[in-house]
Parts: C-alpha cells; sequence; structure tokens
C-alpha cells in the first residue's frame, strides 16, 4: 500500500484533499452520513429477544471511516437534525421526537454516540481500521461508550432500583455482536480494496 495512504482514513483516500474541493467533499459527506444515520436507524430485523436496528452500525463504520474530526460534525449534525424535530431516530415518531425524545430514555446513548464516533475516529487515524483484529477491539470500545452513557442515564431517569441492565443492555447484546462483526470484517475489506486499486 503507497505511504501516501498512512495514517489517513477512508475518505481521505479519494477525492480531493485540499481547497475548495475539499471543503465541497467534506460537505457532501457530511450531509451523506446524516442521511445515512436516519435511514439506518429505521432499519428493524426482526431477531430475538428484541429487533436489531442498524443504527449503531452506522455510527460505529461512519467514525472509523470518517475519522474524528469529519465523524464528529457528522454526528453532531445529525443530532442537530433530530433536535429540530424531524424523525431520524430509531424511537422516533410523528408524534414523539425532537428535544423531548431526546431526554428521555435514549438520551444517554446519544451522548454515547458522541463518544463512539470519536473512539473510532481516532483507532482509524492509527491504523486500527486495517486489520480485522484491531477494528473489532476497537469497535468493542466504541460500542462501551455508547453502552456507559445510555446505562447511567437510565438509572439516573427511572432509578437505580430498577433492572437497568434489563431495559438497556442484555437484550441487545447478540444484536451488537452481529453487527460487530460485520463492521470489523466491512472496513478492513474496503481498505484492501483501495489498495488494490492504488496498487
Amino acid at each position: 500500500m503507497s505511504i501516501a495512504l498512512q495514517n489517513k482514513v477512508l475518505t481521505e483516500a479519494f477525492g480531493a484533499s485540499e481547497g475548495t474541493a475539499l471543503r465541497i467533499k467534506q460537505i457532501v459527506l457530511v450531509a451523506l452520513g446524516i442521511v445515512a444515520l436516519a435511514i439506518c436507524a429505521k432499519i428493524t430485523i426482526p431477531m430475538w429477544p428484541v429487533p436489531l436496528t442498524m443504527g449503531t452500525f452506522a455510527v460505529l463504520t461512519i467514525g472509523a471511516a470518517y475519522g474524528p474530526r469529519l465523524g464528529l460534525a457528522t454526528i453532531v449534525g445529525y443530532l442537530l437534525v433530530g433536535a429540530l424535530g424531524f424523525d431520524v431516530f430509531a424511537g422516533s415518531s410523528a408524534e414523539k421526537y425532537g428535544i423531548t425524545y431526546m431526554m428521555g430514555g435514549t438520551g444517554g446513548y446519544l451522548v454515547g454516540y458522541v463518544l463512539a464516533t470519536l473512539a473510532l475516529g481516532y483507532a482509524a487515524r492509527q491504523g486500527w481500521d486495517r486489520s480485522v483484529a484491531k477494528m473489532a477491539g476497537a469497535l468493542f470500545v466504541g460500542n462501551a461508550l455508547i453502552y456507559v452513557p445510555g446505562l447511567l442515564w437510565l438509572g439516573i431517569l427511572y432509578g437505580w432500583d430498577k433492572p437497568i441492565l434489563e431495559w438497556g443492555l442484555t437484550p441487545f447484546l447478540a444484536g451488537d455482536a452481529i453487527k460487530l462483526v460485520l463492521a470489523a470484517l466491512l472496513v478492513p475489506a474496503v481498505w484492501k480494496l483501495v489498495g488494490k486499486a492504488r496498487g
């Protein structure tokens, strides 16, 4: 793989790399990322014990592909769109949206989205997204960073005497494992294609 690609994240491996063209590329990528996050949040796959949604898959993959700064801009943009009342979250609807929805049980997980995006972005900047094993490790950390504020917020919101782990963690572990495997295979595979295209 070319030395020029070292320390780059996926979105920096193609297209413009400086000037106005770079800014336009970044704006387009942020807009596409927000759209992808909104679409993936609404994708539901039947599974036991709870349906599998693809929102966290999109968050983690965009974090790795975009890097910390562009990833942060994208996830913050997504949250702002949701805060304005658009139906872009997994559990939001025409009747339940905006700040009110974000301050509910999902609020902590949305904060976790920001932390996970930054973590995956920094890991990708170190080249962890080129290896399936390292990517899996980064994804595990990113997923944990989604759960920690999510569970803390549930405890604060509903009380620690409630079955917080049964509500906000254990039902989702099987689905998250599937999504982590998919992302761990996908991003390094795309890098291999980039390397072949450059080779």
